[in-house]
């Protein structure tokens, strides 16, 4: 078997690892801090990522990024008591991102509603 290709694409144990990361900055477990201190937190790494492992294959990093909208979708029904029913929360998230959709860089590539723990 001769190697005939190279795919620039972040791998599978790196997306594991930064998925660990992610979950590291316990971004859920600050209720005190803003979406604007969240996204001041996270901007410069994320955006890091993007452009290093994103360059040439961003599609391999679009399940990293919706994790953090996850995180940031906990963080919302935590801070806000109200929006702890589905309807609610998936209105606030449409909300924001309509509103502020260059607050987080990964917005740039995607914004998408996935939530989890239904």
């Amino acid at each position: 078997m001769r190697f005939t290709s190279f795919q620039p694409a972040m791998s599978r144990e790196k997306l594991i690892e930064k998925g660990r990361e992610v979950r590291s900055w316990r971004l859920h477990r600050r209720p005190n801090d803003t979406l604007i201190d969240l996204a001041n937190a996270i901007n410069s790494i994320v955006r890091g990522w993007m452009t290093y492992w994103g360059r040439f294959y961003r599609e391999q990093m679009i399940p990293l990024l919706k994790r953090i909208n996850n995180y940031l979708l906990r963080w919302a029904r935590k801070k806000y008591r109200r929006l702890r029913g589905f309807k609610r929360l998936k209105a606030w998230w449409i909300r924001v991102t309509k509103f502020a959709p260059g607050l987080f860089a990964h917005w740039a590539w995607t914004h998408s509603f996935h939530p989890t723990g239904w």
